[in-house]
């Protein structure tokens, strides 16, 4: 981890603190107890779900720290087997997730990743009115899917959301411009993914919520936005739905079994995919450190 804030904050505290250097971004449990040895009290950095607390406690390890805002990659059962206290870090990403879900819904809509490739391959001669046509969206319907009610940040980031909207909209009336307006539904996800342009995801470990069928009902040129959990969208159906619709795009930044997506998604042009950056932040890093 980059910074030396939070290990002062260790040695302050008379903790003897091994870093690990190597340069592998997944480390196998067979690295991690080499590196850990036979004295080791606690842990920090992420592990897989598969993974087994015995080999630390083993060490006389009494505590793991999550850098992440979830656990969905921690094995309670085994830590609770173990007597392992596991810690998390939630609510620090909320703000640059957002950021994220938004930089991806426009850079979809004005298919930003395939001007630059056709820029940098020298293949423009020049401007024409239909280079790399886009979606407009002015005016077009947004849906935010997520566990409503369910968790207060959640609720709390959507009313900051429908204020902003509520005072752009008088704006836009001001100046005799049609305004913007938002409304909370209770229409069933079927219902919604029928009208919606844009569809962004902020769900808590659910499962293929968007499979085939879900697909099927989405709007030809929709957008798809997915910045919560890899395992929202069926990314093998997501795949057959992209090659049969062009005009529909979608941008994701996690992935089921990360660090791998699906076959085929890289080869198509309507996926903008990167690599679990929502939390690349200086200002979180240093924070989620802390």
């Amino acid at each position: 981890m980059p910074g030396t804030r939070w290990i002062n904050l260790l040695v302050e505290q008379d903790c003897r603190v091994e870093i690990c250097t190597e340069k592998k971004t997944i480390l196998s449990v067979d690295d991690i107890i080499a590196l850990i040895g036979d004295k080791c009290d606690g842990v920090i950095g992420q592990v897989n779900s598969s993974q087994d607390f015995g080999f630390s406690c083993k060490a006389g390890g009494k505590a793991f720290s999550n850098m992440a805002v979830g656990y969905n990659n921690v094995d309670v059962n085994a830590a609770n087997k173990y007597g392992v206290a596991v810690g998390n870090t939630p609510g620090v990403l909320t703000e640059k997730t957002v950021e994220l879900a938004a930089s991806l819904c426009l850079a979809a809509a004005r298919r930003i990743v395939e001007a630059d490739e056709f820029m940098r391959a020298g293949l423009y001669d020049g401007w024409l009115p239909h280079l790399f046509v886009g979606n407009l969206l002015k005016g077009q319907t947004v849906l935010k899917g997520s566990k409503m009610n369910l968790i207060y940040y959640d609720l709390y980031q959507a009313t900051r959301l429908e204020k902003f909207v509520t005072a752009y909209g008088e704006f836009l009336q001001s100046n005799g411009e049609q305004p913007v307006y938002w409304k909370r539904v209770s229409s069933t996800m079927d219902e919604v993914l029928q009208e919606a342009d844009v569809v962004g995801f902020c769900l808590l470990r659910i499962l293929n919520v968007v499979s085939k069928c879900k697909f099927e009902l989405c709007c030809q040129k929709a957008i798809l936005v997915n910045c919560s959990k890899g395992a929202v969208v069926d990314e093998v159906a997501l795949f057959e739905h992209l090659k049969q619709n062009p005009m529909f795009r979608v941008g994701l930044d996690v992935f089921l079994d990360e660090p791998f997506m699906k076959p085929g998604l890289a080869e198509m042009k309507n996926a903008l995919v990167v690599p679990h950056i929502a939390s690349a932040s200086s200002g979180l890093v240093r924070g989620w450190q802390h």
